[in-house]
Order: structure tokens, then C-alpha cells, then sequence
């Protein structure tokens, strides 16, 4: 009896062994590969934060505002500001149209690439506006300085005007 058991014990010992062994003898596999492409197209995005003179007493009134642009790595940009939407403003001679003045009541202001506001910003590339930047995947801010000069004897009231920053690339 002991032979007899000794010997099932063997054989399920055997049979286990084998059962692994089959089991790995008989697999098999099979690879492929295959290509993942992009094409990355130069874009870019334009913010500006508000630019508020508060109120004006007659005197040079300085402000300043932010545009923020973010554009693929490397791509070169230029921002350009409009002349506003005021009958006759230009992008050197920026006005205020009045709210509920008379027509034609107008404040005159200017926008600036520089602190000193020596600089116009204008909106013909190369020429009025800042020297060309390269995009670097982040947010990248310009500062725009607006200026009301003194002496500007208005009806008064209040006066606003709508700039359109474009960012060229």
C-alpha cells in the first residue's frame, strides 16, 4: 500500500511539473510596431487687462496696462493696438468718445511702448509697434502706458473707447 501511494503521490508531482511545462512550451507571441506622428501648427493667444485714467482734473494723467500673449515655442509675434473706434482717431491721435455728451465730444489720450511715452504703439508691424518677440510655450507680458496730457478742457462727463490688440505671427 505504501508503493501504491507513494507512487500517486510521483505521479501527481509529475503531472503538476508537466502541467507547467506544457503550458509554457505552448505559448507563443507576436509583435508589430507602428508610427504616431503630430504636426504642431504656430498659434498664439492674446489677453489685455483694462487700462482706467480714473478721473481726469486737467493735469498729465499716466496709466498702464498689461497684454499678455502666449504663443508656441519659437514662433515670433508682434502686438499691434488699433486707433480705437472714436470718429477720426488714429493710432497717433487716440480719443475717447463722451457718453451721452454731444457729438463729437471727444478726450484725446495716447498709448505708449515706453514709460517716457516717446514711443508710439501703433498697429502696422515693423513700423509702430514693439520689435518682434519668439514664443516660448508661457505667457509673456508686455506693458502698454496710456497718457492723457494736461490742459484738455472737455465737457465733462464720461469718455471710453475700445482698443483691439492683435497679436501678428
Amino acid at each position: 500500500m505504501k508503493i501504491v501511494n507513494t507512487f500517486k503521490f510521483a505521479a501527481a508531482v509529475f503531472g503538476v511539473l508537466t502541467l507547467g511545462l506544457s503550458t509554457s512550451a505552448n505559448a507563443a507571441t507576436a509583435n508589430t510596431t507602428f508610427s504616431v506622428t503630430a504636426t504642431v501648427q504656430a498659434t498664439c493667444s492674446i489677453s489685455a487687462t483694462g487700462l482706467s485714467f480714473g478721473t481726469y482734473t486737467g493735469a498729465v494723467n499716466n496709466v498702464s496696462s498689461t497684454i499678455t500673449v502666449t504663443c508656441t515655442n519659437t514662433t515670433p509675434y508682434r502686438v499691434g493696438l488699433d486707433a480705437g473706434l472714436a470718429t477720426g482717431a488714429t493710432v497717433t491721435t487716440r480719443k475717447m468718445n463722451g457718453s451721452g455728451l454731444a457729438a463729437g465730444q471727444t478726450l484725446s489720450y495716447s498709448l505708449s511702448q515706453d514709460s517716457g511715452h516717446t514711443t508710439n504703439w501703433g498697429n502696422t508691424p515693423g513700423t509702430d509697434t514693439p520689435a518682434s518677440v519668439n514664443g516660448n510655450g508661457s505667457a509673456q507680458t508686455s506693458t502698454v502706458y496710456g497718457q492723457i496730457p494736461a490742459n484738455q478742457f472737455v465737457t465733462p462727463g464720461s469718455y471710453s473707447d475700445t482698443i483691439t490688440a492683435t497679436v501678428n505671427y
